[in-house]
């Protein structure tokens, strides 16, 4: 492509209102642009780049024996209703009516239409295993849209789903997927790790996620110095290491704390350590107040919760609430006295004679006990922390952040069941087919590579996703031998099939360079003074290294750039 005849969208300066690096990078290297928050246009380089990311997935995809096709993003709402998803998406689902009144919904995933498909073909035990894909574009309204291309309110998925007649046909269905995803990213160049995840509004038998590893990923990946562990920080056990308290139990006591509203404020008053209190949150499931109980100096994981609930929506209690439940403002709920449904991490079992709050305003209870309060459940409910252990060897837990690019999910029978998914099986009896759900999001992936692959000076594409894998640089427009050599080797490119980027616009060759930096070209040939005596010099991004080569080698060298 000549840039003298096309639009060129790089920006000398940074990005307004982008709040990360591959972000800003992307919008400056003329990828994308905002149009509205979590709304992005791809503009030509972006679409380059993004092409190169589907046709690594399309490509492994195929090998791996999926049929694509392309489903509807106006979907009709009951089939959400049919499946009992549309009360879990909520408001994260755009909803809209016809001219008709009827309801209808955007796509946010395809489970339920992939089910539909699958029921027109399914119907005996002959007909399995098969797998279909498709890469469509999702819309989910995301409550904070952010990180550029990272989260946002409409994006490209590709989304496959595996149809089988039993569990064991799952287990092979998923294990060739696993091998597919594990192919694409490494095609890609990506920096990731594969974790154990929650299945989330998914449901199903478990779910693994694939997360690029990056400084503004949302996700924390939780490690191990001692073995192979691996998994999301929302599912992630916390090991009961702590001992019981051996000491005796002291009485009850109620003790004045003025405005100590956090444990910080009543820990400096009373010269105690967020060890020595058990806090007390209040929390609304699916309309209902609950409170939970947890270490002091502990988090709760709000995953492990509302998994323990039971609950479609988990949010933190406003001051109303909170007054209505302990009759004080909040900072000073506690489990005593209390009488709405209450859950205990099974930390605090070990503990006694700890600091709660007394439920009235600026009061606290000291030497609280276990005989004090009942529980309805205890669990594991507080997030790891830095020094917690390995659940699987006992080592240290290390901590990462990722960026979740892919994630497969085992859906057993959940939505062949609601679905009516079914087939008749050897002996004539009707059985539930087995499914299995895999996405990978291409704007992600194009997004964490930019974040993984960049420098001071502009974006650095790995060959395989560059929207040019090489590019030709005219110093001099004005020089006829510079312009005619640079010509005569881009026409060869383009006659064997290689895309290069010619740029032949009347900028000074500064500029021109600075472009290509920030673009992400990897190769890069500039035509300049050397073209007199027959030298061109070939730049290599990565590195940075610069050599000169003879114009005659320069189709030799062009064929190693291309595998060819």
């Amino acid at each position: 492509m000549k840039l003298s005849n096309s639009y060129f969208f790089t920006l000398r300066e940074n990005a307004k209102d982008e709040d990360s690096v591959s972000s800003n990078l992307l919008v400056r290297a003329g990828m994308i642009k905002k149009l509205a928050n979590g709304i992005y246009m791809i503009l030509p380089m972006g679409k380059k780049v993004l092409e190169k990311v589907e046709y690594i997935v399309r490509d492994e995809m195929d090998k791996h024996g999926c049929q694509e096709l392309l489903m509807p993003a106006l979907i009709p709402e009951d089939v959400y209703v049919s499946s009992g998803r549309r009360e879990s998406f909520g408001s994260n689902m755009f909803a809209l009516k016809d001219r008709y009144n009827k309801p209808y919904v955007l796509g946010p995933t395809h489970e339920e239409l992939f089910a539909i498909t699958a029921a027109m073909d399914g119907k005996s035990w002959k007909d399995f295993p098969y797998n279909l894909y498709q890469i469509q574009t999702k819309y989910r309204d995301e409550t904070r849209p952010r990180y550029g291309l990272i989260r946002v309110r409409e994006f490209i998925m590709k989304d496959a789903y595996t149809f089988d007649k039993d569990e064991a046909g799952l287990d092979v269905a998923y294990a060739n997927m696993y091998d597919a995803y594990n192919k694409i990213f490494d095609r890609m160049g990506l920096n990731y790790k594969i974790v154990r995840a929650d299945t989330g509004v998914m449901g199903g038998l478990l779910s693994e996620e694939y997360q690029a590893i990056s400084s503004i990923g949302e996700d924390i990946v939780v490690g191990c110095e001692g073995c192979d562990f691996s998994s999301n920080e929302e599912i992630t056990e916390v090991v009961d290491t702590l001992q019981d308290d051996t000491a005796q139990e002291l009485p009850l006591e109620k003790i004045y704390t003025p405005n100590a509203g956090t444990i910080e404020a009543v820990s400096s008053f009373l010269g105690k350590e967020p060890k020595d209190f058990v806090k007390t949150l209040i929390y609304c499931a699916d309309g209902k107040l609950v409170a939970f109980v947890l270490p002091g100096e502990r988090e709760l994981n709000e995953t492990k919760a509302s998994k323990l609930l039971g609950a479609l929506e988990l949010t933190l209690a406003d001051a109303e609430q909170v007054k209505e439940a302990t009759g004080a403002r909040i900072g000073f709920a506690g489990p005593v006295g209390l009488n709405i449904p209450i859950y205990m991490d099974r930390q605090v079992a070990h503990k006694k004679n700890f600091i709660v709050g007394a439920n009235e305003d600026d009061h606290h209870y000291k030497n609280v006990n276990l005989k004090d309060f009942t529980p309805t459940a205890v669990a594991d409910l507080t997030e790891v922390m830095e020094g917690d252990i390995c659940p699987k060897c006992g080592q240290k837990l290390t901590f990462e952040h990722g960026i979740e690019v892919g994630n497969l999910f085992k859906l057993g029978t959940k939505y062949s069941q609601a679905m009516n998914l079914l087939y008749l099986d050897q002996n004539n009896k009707l059985e539930p087919v087995w499914m299995g759900s895999y996405g990978i999001g291409l704007e992600r992936c194009m997004a964490a590579v930019a974040d993984q692959y960049h420098d001071e000076n502009g974006l650095m594409w790995p060959d395989d996703l560059a929207p040019f894998r090489a590019g030709i640089v005219i110093v001099n427009m004005k020089d006829e031998q510079q312009v005619e050599q640079a010509n005569k080797f881009y026409e060869f490119a383009k006659s064997q099939g290689m895309d290069l980027l010619l740029d032949d616009r009347n900028e000074r060759a500064g500029v021109k360079f600075k472009d290509m930096e920030l673009i992400g070209i990897p190769h890069r040939f500039t035509f300049g003074k050397g073209v007199a005596q027959g030298k061109v010099e070939y730049v290599l991004r990565k590195t940075g290294e610069k050599v000169e080569v003879a114009i005659e080698d320069l189709p030799a060298l062009l064929n190693k750039i291309y595998n060819r």
